[in-house]
């Protein structure tokens, strides 16, 4: 983004608190870190992009001892130029306070070094992350950086991810939009690039990194994604260098590896479908199915099924189906039927989740260069609330009913 002239917007919809304290007794009991950024600190064979990203946290630990850790809008910060724009967003509470206190220290410590604050360019808001893109994009120089990292421990986080992409594409088809997610065993996450492969984008590159192999329980994070809708042409190459000096580094056995693919998105009917537009399902073609090694055959779910709205309880559905029942004969003129009774409604298919998902094919995931039309694929985050608005931050609180509170992924995952 910095290669052009021309100013841009960073906006980050899940911020977290800017900075963590490695040394803090959360930190500390955890021990992310140690199988992290620890395992980089002292090395001096740093690939060009890694040595520049561990030289700026040295730049926050000018003692020289590891005590501090960015997160995504303090990275943002120090590599943005004056003239681009940050935008902020943070729904959890004790969050969104010291994310506004730490970049209030941050404005004040280049006050004091006779550095030329951001001011208004900078804005931290106690808001909705994915309902705020609505009325940033497109931004004013027609540049924008999205950052998308939820904590995901709600399974809907996925869909509002995947919604909030969609929406975001339609109003500013040309930004650049970067995904965060967990790889973990559970069905949401190893359908959730898939779905992404299939939004409107021109194009997209998928990278994950594994540090050690799944135990048996299938509990843990050994793995993480990074999903890039319209990536600069400049990173594939850079992951291609630095993947495998991680997966050397940071890895712990020899599960430990990593996997890029590139592609296009292509949608649309297949020929001698008709049966399935009938009923509202639309077939992905093209490499939108073929890039995963997760896709497998078949649907993901029912035709005519909304995605993540997750299965109801019978009981639930029993009201509903005996509402339905009701209000129909009312709507005619009729009176209801007698044997209309309580938990007797309409028992349809519960929601999204229950079509029966694909299952891998052996030797559908492959190394090396892609061929003709097909994706290529390789293997190998600590202050009371702020009162007032201090130049540069603003702390503003929605309208809306804000989502329940998420506790934050710790800042040592791989």
């Amino acid at each position: 983004m910095n290669q052009k002239d021309a100013a841009y917007t960073y906006i980050d919809t899940h911020s977290g608190v800017g900075v963590y304290a490695l040394d803090s007794a959360q930190a500390v009991k955890s021990g992310e870190s140690e199988g992290g950024i620890a395992r980089l600190w002292e090395r001096d064979d740093l690939p060009p992009a890694l040595a520049e990203y561990v030289e700026l946290v040295r730049k926050m630990n000018p003692a020289g001892r590891l005590r501090f850790y960015p997160g995504s809008p303090y990275v943002a910060e120090q590599v943005a130029r004056a003239q681009d724009r940050l935008r902020l967003f943070e729904l959890h509470p004790a969050d969104i306070r010291l994310l506004a206190e730490n970049f209030r220290k941050l404005e004040a410590h280049k006050a004091e070094q006779g550095e030329r604050p951001r001011g208004k360019r900078v804005i931290v808001e106690y808001a909705d992350g994915f309902q705020s893109l609505k009325a940033l994009l497109p931004p004013p120089s027609r540049r924008a950086l999205v950052l998308v990292d939820p904590p995901y421990e709600v399974k809907l986080d996925y869909k509002h991810v995947r919604d909030a992409l969609e929406d975001a594409l339609g109003r500013f088809p040309s930004g650049m939009y970067a995904v965060w997610y967990p790889v973990l065993q559970r069905m949401e996450s190893r359908q959730f690039p898939d779905r992404l492969k299939r939004l409107p984008a021109k194009e997209w590159l998928h990278v994950t990194l594994t540090v050690s192999t799944p135990g048996p329980d299938g509990t843990g994070m050994h793995s993480s994604g990074m999903f890039i809708l319209n990536p600069p042409y400049t990173l594939e190459a850079a992951l291609r260098e630095t993947l495998p000096y991680l997966v050397k580094v940071l890895g712990t056995d020899k599960g430990a590896t990593f996997r890029i693919e590139t592609g296009t998105q292509v949608t649309g009917a297949m020929p001698g479908l008709a049966g399935a537009e009938r009923s509202g399902g639309r077939q992905p073609v093209g490499n939108a199915r073929r890039a995963s090694p997760l896709s497998g055959k078949g649907s993901l779910r029912l035709p005519g099924q909304a995605f993540g709205d997750g299965p109801r309880g019978r009981a639930a559905e029993g009201q509903e189906g005996q509402d339905r029942k009701a209000e129909a004969p009312r709507r005619a003129g009729q009176r209801p039927a007698a044997d209309a009774r309580p938990g007797q409604g309409s028992t349809g298919k519960a929601g999204a989740g229950q079509g029966r998902p694909g299952q891998a094919r052996p030797g559908q995931a492959r190394s090396g260069e892609a061929r003709s039309g097909q994706a290529r694929e390789s293997e190998g985050r600590p202050a009371s609330a702020p009162s007032g608005a201090r130049p540069g931050v603003r702390l503003a609180a929605t309208g809306e009913a804000p989502r329940r509170p998420a506790k934050r992924n710790g800042p040592g995952r791989p």
